[in-house]
């Protein structure tokens, strides 16, 4: 293992030497030294502007629909002058989408960041009164929204523009609608187009996107993602892919691993599939951004369907898998499987939650000439702070990589001071670099809360081995706290996984009179399977320490709920099963 990181380190230090793709310098951002890569675009326009090469490129398929990088650019800069020529919309001001990942979603992104307005991701899963808090609470000019986002929002309109105007663009919608309401295809007309986007001065620190963050408690807060921020993920997601890949060349060289089996050239240009919604980083930042700029083609769905996707993969010939864990594992569970032909994939993985080490030896097993990922990182630091793939994660798999290179990370108690450096050193993980947020539209006291002097705390237990490695132990939030010992769910979900019929699990904390809280869990079988408490409680012991083992274990027959980023909702869980 040794020496394969020291091919990494090799690699690494060549890629971001000066004048190397990845050089960087250090330089003061709102009032933070910071360091920057010296070749990146100054903002997201330029990322834009720059797949004007990859016109006749397949760009967006949604389920049966196709649109090249031409056809959307047309309908990108008709948005674009819309926008600004009849709303007043330019820059410091926003522009709300409420939808599902429709290709009007990618056109309303880019046209609003291209004129220097900032894009409000509404959560399409929101309520009426969610909707009409992030609308009251992110005042944007113009809100684009699918039918039923518009039919949560018709009920308070009136209301929210009694404060301010606000117009509506609808999308895919046949109800009626506002007189002064536009339809899209009223809008949009690629056609008659000018040939070039409306001029348009953009800061780098300018807010590019307000995702609103979901929290647990109170209403959620609107982080400010900038242009700069964007833009230097994109960098490290591309760092990543390079670095790894120069770094199993030089240990393949030297004959530290064997060289790979399947001889097969990459795919060029890459074909990505964004499962999760766009109104998450993981989508937007980190699946949306790198194809753009690469001109890879990117696969939607009206909503997630395993055997939808499997489908899908097989027909566009995915390239990038990339959601939450669980739907990795639904993949590789499901019936097709077996019956898809699934040989183009050669990334498969994401974020969100830890990738459970079983789960990158079945995906490593799993893929015909393709390798498990995954991330680390946050809406407050616009998508990634560590990456692990391939060789590195099968050393590593309880790992989610090392930090990126413009990042820099600690490790707090809970009182925010600085721990010692070092393997066995357990904390609060705070990054800071130019991804992290500008802070929380409107919430000065929150942002002062969690950003102080640019380290962002991000609530997170984690370690960091000698290698420079990121373990994620658990969220705060989520351990369990048992009789004076701390259990990190996400180690007991890890172990459960281990058992071949278990599909689903949850673990998180119950109130216990004597030991303050217990640990319990809520599993979902796979098809067919059998399995009871006491049998999966012998399976555990010697596998984890026994006051980590569930004192409570519930089975559940259809799926756990989640989230619209496909995360379980524990919270909804525990009131379901606490107390039966």
């Amino acid at each position: 293992m040794g020496a394969v990181i020291q091919h990494l380190r090799a690699a690494w230090e060549e890629l971001t030497a000066p004048g190397a793709p990845f050089a960087m310098s250090e330089i003061e951002v709102r009032g933070i030294p910071m360091r920057v890569f010296d070749a990146a675009p100054r903002n997201m326009r330029q990322i834009w502007e720059n797949t004007a090469a990859f016109a006749d490129r397949d760009y967006v398929v949604y389920e049966d629909e196709r649109y090249t990088y031409a056809e959307i650019g047309a309908q990108v800069r008709a948005l674009a002058h819309h926008l600004r020529d009849v709303h007043g919309v330019g820059r410091g001001d926003r522009v709300a989408l409420a939808l599902r990942n429709y290709p009007e979603w990618v056109v309303g992104y880019w046209a609003t960041v291209s004129i220097g307005a900032a894009v409000v991701g509404l959560n399409a899963w929101w309520t009426t009164p969610e909707m009409e808090y992030g609308l009251r609470d992110s005042t944007p000019k113009v809100l684009i929204a699918d039918d039923e986002r518009i039919e949560r929002v018709l009920p308070v309109l009136d209301s929210l523009r009694a404060e301010r105007p606000l117009s509506i663009i609808a999308v895919r919608t046949t109800r009626e609608l506002p007189a002064d309401a536009a339809h899209w295809s009223d809008v949009v007309k690629p056609e008659s187009t000018p040939a070039d986007l409306p001029p348009a001065d953009i800061d780098p620190d300018d807010d590019a996107t307000i995702f609103y963050t979901s929290g647990t408690t109170g209403f959620p807060k609107g982080a400010q993602l900038t242009h700069r921020g964007s833009v230097t993920n994109i960098y490290h997601l591309l760092f990543w892919a390079m670095v790894s890949a120069a770094a199993e060349q030089k240990a393949v060289a030297a004959g530290d691993i064997p060289a790979p089996t399947d001889t097969r050239p990459a795919p060029d240009p890459a074909v990505y599939m964004a499962p999760t919604p766009l109104f998450h980083v993981t989508a937007c930042n980190c699946l949306l951004h790198p194809a753009t700029l690469t001109g890879a083609k990117i696969v939607f769905t009206y909503k997630w369907n395993p055997g939808r996707a499997l489908e899908l993969i097989e027909r566009e010939g995915v390239t990038n898998f990339s959601g939450v864990p669980t739907m990795s594992r639904e993949l590789l569970m499901h019936p097709d499987w077996s019956k898809r032909d699934t040989s183009s994939l050669r990334g498969m993985g994401g974020g969100g939650a830890p990738l459970q080490p079983d789960l990158v030896e079945k995906i490593d097993k799993s893929l015909e000439g393709g390798a498990p990922s995954t991330g680390y990182g946050l809406t407050e630091t616009t998508g990634i702070v560590t990456a692990n793939s391939a060789r590195f994660f099968l050393l590593k798999p309880a790992s989610c990589g090392p930090v990126m290179p413009t990042l820099d990370a600690k490790l707090v108690d809970d009182e925010g001071n600085d721990l010692p450096p070092g393997p066995d050193t357990v904390g609060q993980l705070c990054v800071r670099g130019p991804t992290v947020i500008k802070g929380y539209l409107n919430r000065p006291d929150a942002t002062a809360e969690a950003i102080r002097d640019g380290w962002f705390n991000t609530g997170d237990i984690a370690r960091i081995d000698e290698d420079g490695f990121v373990y994620i132990v658990d969220r705060a939030k989520d351990m369990v706290l048992r009789g004076g010992e701390n259990v990190y769910c996400s180690e007991v979900e890890a172990a459960i996984y281990e058992h071949d019929a278990v599909a689903e699990v949850a673990v998180f904390g119950v109130p216990d009179e004597r030991l303050g809280e217990e640990v319990a869990a809520v599993i979902v079988l796979r098809d067919g399977a059998k399995l009871d408490a006491d049998e999966l409680r012998r399976f555990l012991e010697g596998r984890i320490a026994k006051h980590k083992i569930p004192a409570h274990i519930w089975f559940r027959d259809s799926q756990l709920p989640r989230n619209a980023n496909g995360k379980f909702l524990k919270r909804e869980l525990r009131a379901e099963f606490v107390g039966k």
